[in-house]
C-alpha cells in the first residue's frame, strides 16, 4: 500500500466516516505523501513518517512519554491488532521485520533511559537496569508472540530516535546513527500504511478526537 492507494480509498469511504477520523485519515495522508517524495533524504522520509503516524495516533505523545513503557502506544496497536482480520500487522513483525525489531530492541542508543544516564539524571545501574527490564519484556511478547506488545514497545525506540533528531540531537545525514534511520524508517513506511488501512476499515472504533481539531472560526 502507498499514498496513491490509501488516498482513493479515503476518497471513496470518506462520507461515511465520523469526523474526527476522516480528519486523523487525511492529514496522516498528507504527510506519508510527503514522506514519499522525500525517499532520497533518509532523515526527512523518517521525519515525515513519524508526524503521519503521529497524526492517525492524535494524541499527546509527550505526556504518555512521561508514564511507563507499559502504557506508551500499547492500547492503540492493541486496538488495531484486535481489528487486524487478515493479520497484516503480524506478518509485518513475525515475518518481515523479525530480525530488525530485535535489532532495534538491543540498541541502548534508541532507549531514553540510556540517555538520561548520559546527562546525569540517573546512574549507570538504573539506566542498565531498565534496559535488562525493557528487554526481558520484549522478550516475553516475542516468546508469546504478542503483536501489540512489541510493536508498541519498538514504537517506544522510534519514538527517542524522533526525538534526537527532531530537538537537533543528531547531525543531518550522520553516519553515527545511518542504521537505526535506517531501520526505523523501514519499518515505519511499511506500518503507517497498515495503520491507516485497518483505521479506514474500522472507521467505529474509539479511535478518539484529534489532539488539534480544525478551528475555522476565531
Amino acid at each position: 500500500m502507498d499514498y496513491s492507494t490509501l488516498k482513493a480509498k479515503h476518497r471513496s469511504l470518506r462520507d461515511s466516516f465520523p469526523s474526527d477520523l476522516s480528519l486523523r485519515i487525511h492529514r496522516s495522508l498528507s504527510w506519508l505523501q510527503k514522506a514519499e517524495l522525500s525517499n532520497d533524504d533518509p532523515d526527512a522520509h523518517f521525519i515525515f513518517l513519524w508526524i503521519a503516524f503521529n497524526a492517525a495516533y492524535a494524541a499527546d505523545v509527550d505526556e504518555l512519554y512521561r508514564t511507563t513503557e507499559r502504557g506508551m502506544f500499547e492500547s492503540f496497536f492493541d486496538l488495531l491488532v484486535a481489528q487486524d482480520h487478515t493479520n497484516q500487522l503480524y506478518d509485518l513483525v513475525w515475518s518481515q521485520f523479525s530480525s530488525t525489531i530485535r535489532s532495534l530492541l538491543n540498541n541502548q542508543f534508541i532507549f531514553q533511559p540510556f540517555w538520561d544516564y548520559q546527562n546525569g539524571r540517573i546512574d549507570e545501574a538504573h539506566w542498565e537496569s531498565m534496559f535488562r527490564q525493557s528487554k526481558a519484556r520484549a522478550t516475553q511478547g516475542l516468546t508469546r508472540q504478542d503483536t501489540g506488545q512489541v510493536i508498541s514497545i519498538v514504537f517506544r525506540r522510534i519514538y527517542t530516535l524522533r526525538n534526537q533528531i527532531v530537538h537537533g540531537g543528531a547531525t543531518w545525514q550522520s553516519s553515527v546513527n545511518r542504521q537505526q534511520v535506517r531501520d526505523c524508517k523501514a519499518l515505519l513506511s511499511k506500518t503507517v500504511p497498515i495503520i491507516l488501512d485497518l483505521m479506514m476499515d474500522n472507521p467505529h472504533e474509539a479511535w478518539g478526537e484529534p489532539f488539534y481539531p480544525v478551528i475555522t472560526d476565531i
